[in-house]
């Protein structure tokens, strides 16, 4: 009798702890309820984090500062691990939207919804929005994140359709997102490394005057190879993946500043690339418009419109057009291009 009544004691407690710690666990809609009330009341927020893509030929990497404001005011920087490469920034302010090169003095102007007409796995906001419009999303809960699984909304890549999110259980904030591939394979990882809620800005923290100057002073060394690269022949660089088409017909054209390299691919889908070394305008000239978006590549930033895509690498300026690839063949072509010397 009295072991009969020591288990039902044991089986009590034992029911109470289970009862205890459920009661302590958030639930689905509690966190979601939590994550919209962040995101609704905070002023801004400054983050840091690495992102690691494996969409290309290689594995990119990213160092990645991000400043929001409340009215619709961004700042990303990205920093790729390469040493040649310049850092580029992607800014939103009053004036529209802007891609900054400004160790190059170069600028694009986009006509376009960002961030909102795309998913952006380093945005708090955008992360938030994809939980709250995936009804079916998948919900779980490790020893320090709560852990959403949820379908992306890439405009111009559809190779990318879910993502895994982390939010900090103490702070609710993003600390992992990996999106990943109709496969379930992770090709994109943003781990976020700091995340620092309502902080203090100054008034011209998002003026493309000050990003312009203020981060080429920082890029002396990325301005400095640019320039030292100037007087140098052009290194042609060639599409590892086209679509099934082959290389047809290739120009060299002598310019004013050096020499312009436009490459014909014909097959089943034709398309051209231009290749020409950039050469640094005067300081803050105007921007390049552009009605488009804007898509990473891995290794730079590029603007893409409906039948044409460019961008800038390692000093060197880069156009593809075609009207018979799709968005995401347009994609696949540049991220091929990186790396990819003489044939």
């Amino acid at each position: 009798m009295k072991k009969l009544y020591a288990y039902r004691v044991a089986f009590i407690l034992a029911l109470m702890v289970i009862l205890m710690a459920a009661c302590g666990e958030k639930s689905q809609e509690d966190v979601i309820a939590k994550l919209e009330k962040n995101t609704e009341e905070m002023t801004g927020y400054k983050a840091k984090a690495e992102m690691s893509m494996n969409t290309g030929q290689e594995e990119q990497k990213f160092n990645i500062e991000i400043w929001y404001k409340q009215g619709d005011f961004y700042r990303v920087t990205l920093e790729n691990n390469l040493e040649e490469q310049e850092s580029q920034i992607i800014l939103k302010n009053e004036d529209g939207v802007f891609v900054l090169t400004p160790a190059l003095d170069k600028s694009f102007k986009f006509q376009t919804e960002w961030p909102e007409n795309s998913s952006q796995p380093y945005l708090y906001q955008s992360l938030v929005k994809d939980v709250l419009k995936d009804t079916e999303a998948a919900f779980n809960s490790s020893e320090n994140d709560y852990v959403f699984k949820t379908k992306t909304n890439y405009q111009s890549n559809n190779n990318l359709p879910f993502q895994e999110i982390h939010f900090d259980k103490s702070t609710y904030t993003p600390s992992l997102v990996k999106v990943l591939d109709k496969d379930q394979n992770g090709l994109v990882e943003v781990n976020f490394k700091s995340f620092e809620m309502d902080p203090a800005f100054e008034d011209d923290d998002f003026t493309m005057e000050k990003n312009m100057q203020g981060s080429k002073t920082d890029d002396e060394t990325a301005s400095a190879q640019v320039q030292s690269t100037e007087s140098e022949d052009l290194t042609v660089l060639y599409p590892v993946f086209t679509a099934g088409a082959e290389i047809q017909e290739k120009k060299e054209m002598e310019m004013e500043n050096g020499t312009r390299v436009m490459m014909t691919f014909e097959g089943e889908k034709n398309f051209t690339l231009i290749e020409e070394r950039n050469h640094t305008a005067p300081a803050m000239s105007t921007p390049q418009e552009v009605i488009g978006d804007i898509v990473n590549l891995g290794y730079t930033v590029a603007a893409m419109s409906e039948n044409t895509m460019e961008w800038t690498y390692n000093g060197v300026d880069f156009t593809l057009a075609s009207n018979e690839l799709t968005r995401e063949e347009m994609i696949q072509v540049a991220q091929s291009v990186q790396g990819q010397e003489a044939k």
